[in-house]
């Protein structure tokens, strides 16, 4: 199938996009190959930009960047965009806890009502759909309280039962709240095994709140955890 070609606006903002997610210079090459076109029409476009006082900067054969401090209009949103949203919405409403999913489908009400006419139909008629969850896992623990120590930086106290059925109190720097289509992972640094751990939020059948912070910057937990998981791979990988 042979892609549509964007619209001269639309793929405006695509190159607005495109710089600005990058830290570094990008080639007409990497734009015309991005968007399918040939990199004459990038050319002018960035002229076009420029000529609009866009702050792009740059030349042929080097590359061209966004400056600091730029921003579109709010919500202007391609075709494509907005179906990943909706895509997004769709699978967090049907997987997400109770307020995650009410939450998502305020996000799409709120869209609805400010896009333009020629996009209400990706958001009423839409071509996309999450898959329902089958055999969901019941939580007996509030998925909120993790994500508001995770902003907060506090620590947790869980008490949580393994796969074998024993039960143990876990005191933890909670790190990040996953998602899959049937489980929720809270991933979190454990005071007891000095390491990050996976705990199962259907597991868990009793949260405190401690109110003592985590014992660094979220940040910095995060990085550790990015090292953590990618060894983790390396390590499954190899074997």
């Amino acid at each position: 199938m042979i892609a549509k070609p964007l619209r001269s606006t639309d793929r405006l903002f695509q190159i607005i996009q495109i710089l600005r997610r990058s830290s570094r210079p990008v080639t007409a090459r990497a734009l015309a190959g991005e968007l399918e076109v040939s990199t004459r029409t990038i050319y002018r476009d960035i002229a076009h930009l420029m000529g609009q006082r866009v702050p792009v900067s740059g030349e042929a054969g080097v590359g061209y960047v966004l400056g600091s401090g730029y921003d579109m209009p709010p919500l202007a949103l391609t075709p494509v965009e907005i179906e990943a949203i909706v895509l997004g919405a769709q699978w967090v409403a049907a997987h997400g806890d109770e307020m995650l999913a009410r939450t998502a489908l305020d996000v799409l009400a709120k869209i609805a009502a400010v896009v333009p006419e020629r996009l209400q139909p990706f958001i009423i008629a839409p071509s996309t759909a999450a898959k329902l969850p089958l055999d969901a896992s019941e939580d007996t623990v509030d998925a909120a309280d993790f994500r508001s120590a995770i902003r907060k930086e506090m620590k947790l106290r869980l008490h949580y039962c393994d796969q074998r059925g024993t039960l143990t109190e876990r005191t933890v720097w909670p790190v990040v709240l996953g998602y899959s289509d049937t489980t929720r992972v809270l991933i979190a640094w454990c005071e007891l095994r000095q390491d990050f751990r996976h705990f199962r939020t259907d597991r868990i059948t009793v949260v405190e709140k401690l109110h003592e912070r985590t014992g660094e910057p979220y940040h910095r937990l995060l990085r550790r955890w990015e090292i953590w998981r990618a060894s983790e791979l390396a390590r499954l990988k190899s074997h």
